[in-house]
């Protein structure tokens, strides 16, 4: 039996952005693709959200956008890091790393 996907926690969102473009340029479908795959399908970015977060690190220098062909040869926005965004993405996994050991250790072994 399939379970199914979590709910992403507040302010998930612009991190999982940030991490996925991290390697390099990916358009808003590949972003959603990699989350959804990296995790089997158990975090899914409703394009909605993606896109409102894909807008949003862009307006805040965190990511920059350009024009280019899709693996279709359709024209695709493609989003890469800026270095703010990089420094973003490490306070950000910092941040949730510690949250995940604070949780971690109030529920123990239950």
């Amino acid at each position: 039996m399939k379970r199914q996907p979590l709910p992403l926690v507040q302010g998930t969102v612009d991190m999982f952005v940030l991490y996925a473009l991290a390697p390099g340029p990916m358009h808003g479908y590949g972003v959603a693709t990699l989350v959804r795959g990296r995790t089997d399908g158990q975090l899914t970015i409703e394009d909605g959200a993606l896109y409102q977060a894909l807008h949003r690190l862009e307006r805040q220098g965190l990511i920059e956008a350009e024009w280019g062909p899709s693996e279709n040869n359709r024209r695709a926005r493609y989003y890469t890091v800026t270095p703010a965004g990089r420094r973003r993405l490490r306070q950000e996994v910092s941040n949730w790393r510690r949250y995940a050991r604070a949780v971690g250790a109030l529920l123990g072994d239950t």
